[in-house]
C-alpha cells in the first residue's frame, strides 16, 4: 500500500506530542554535575516505568565528516563519562578510532524529557572492556563475534552456520572475540536537561565544563 505525501503530512500533524500533564520541575535543586542530574532524571524515568530508558542514539562522525546514529545501550555513568560497548571492527568502531567526537541523546517521551550529552569518547583500559564482554549473556557474545556488522549479507543461512560455528568457538573458550570488544566513556563538554512542555515552553539547562576552574557551569536556555 502506498500512501501519498498529503495523505503522511497529514497524519503527522494529527499525531499527539507532549500531551502532558509532566513532572514539576526546579532547576535550581540540580546537583553540581551533570551525572548526578543524569542518574536522578534516570532514576525517575525507571519509577515512571518508561521503556528501555538506558537507549540513547549515539552519534559519531566517520572519515568523510559525515554525522552517523544509531541506537545503543547505555552501560554506566560516572566522574568518567558516560559508557558504552561497540565492537573495534564495525563502522561505529572505526569511526571513534579515528574521530572520538560524539553526541548522546536520551529521550523519555512518558516524562517529555529529553538529554543530551556532547564530548569526546575515550576507550576504557582493556581489562574493564573484558569485564564488560563476560558479563554479556552467552546469546549476546555469540552474535557480536558471529556478526560481520553492516556488512552485506547475501543469504539468511550464511548468517545460520556462522552462528553455530561461533557457538562451538565459544564453548570452548568463553573469551574469543574479547579483543575487538571496546568500552568507551564520552568525557562530556556540555550536557544538556530538557523539559518539554506542551506550549512549547520548554525548560533547559545546561552544564558547560570549565577548564581553567575545573568544575561545572550551569546555565539556563531558552525554549
Amino acid at each position: 500500500m502506498s500512501i501519498d505525501d498529503i495523505s503522511f503530512r497529514t497524519e503527522l500533524r494529527n499525531t499527539k506530542v507532549l500531551e502532558g500533564p509532566f513532572p514539576s520541575l526546579n532547576f535550581d535543586k540540580f546537583p553540581p554535575t551533570p551525572q548526578d542530574a543524569f542518574k536522578n532524571w534516570f532514576h525517575e524515568a525507571v519509577t515512571a516505568n518508561v521503556r528501555e530508558p538506558h537507549a540513547m542514539t549515539v552519534s559519531t562522525v566517520n572519515e568523510e565528516g559525515c554525522p552517523d546514529a544509531r541506537v545503543l545501550i547505555l552501560k554506566n555513568v560516572d566522574s568518567r563519562g558516560w559508557h558504552f560497548a561497540v565492537k573495534s571492527d564495525s563502522p561505529k568502531g572505526k569511526q571513534l578510532a579515528g574521530n572520538g567526537a560524539t553526541a548522546l541523546t536520551f529521550y523519555w517521551p512518558l516524562l517529555a524529557r529529553q538529554v543530551r550529552v556532547r564530548g569526546t569518547a575515550v576507550a576504557l583500559p582493556d581489562g574493564e572492556s573484558a569485564l564488560d564482554y563476560q558479563a554479556r549473556p552467552v546469546a549476546s557474545r555469540v552474535s557480536a563475534v558471529a556478526s560481520e556488522q553492516s556488512e552485506v549479507l547475501g543469504n539468511r543461512k550464511d548468517l545460520e552456520k556462522k552462528l553455530v560455528a561461533t557457538e562451538e568457538v565459544l564453548r570452548r573458550d568463553s573469551l574469543a572475540g574479547v579483543e575487538k570488544w571496546r568500552v568507551y566513556a564520552v568525557d562530556a563538554s556540555s550536557v544538556e536537561f530538557w523539559q518539554g512542555d506542551a506550549n512549547r515552553l520548554h525548560q533547559r539547562l545546561r552544564y558547560v565544563w570549565s577548564k581553567d576552574d575545573c568544575q561545572w557551569v550551569k546555565h539556563l536556555l531558552w525554549p
